[in-house]
């Protein structure tokens, strides 16, 4: 019961860390970028072409969606305006999971 208690400590502390270095890449200029397009509680100089990002858990139960809208949104959708941060190598699978782990306490 410890075990599972400790294990259970140590995975909510790197949900929390993950998701801390999501806000970093997604608030970073050179990085996420995030900001350009979208309003991001916490940041500053928002865009609006793309929507509000809030609620995202509840938009988007399925974390692999997300994953797949960051990594390369023109497969779902051609007409976007979201670059293929995946597909062109802005952002490594590493750096969009954490992003998708901030975006999911949102």
């Amino acid at each position: 019961m410890v075990l599972l208690f400790v294990a259970g400590a140590a995975h909510t502390a790197r949900a929390q860390s993950s998701a801390a270095e999501g806000q970093k890449l997604a608030f970073d200029r050179g990085k996420g970028n995030c900001l350009t397009c979208h309003q991001i509680k916490g940041g500053d100089l928002a865009g609006t072409i793309g929507p509000p990002l809030k609620d995202i858990k509840s938009k988007y139960p399925d974390r692999n969606e997300l994953v797949a809208i960051i990594t390369d949104e023109t497969k779902r959708n051609p007409q976007t305006m979201m670059p293929p941060f995946g597909r062109n190598r802005i952002l490594t699978e590493q750096e969009i999971n954490a992003i998708v782990d901030f975006l999911q306490t949102l």
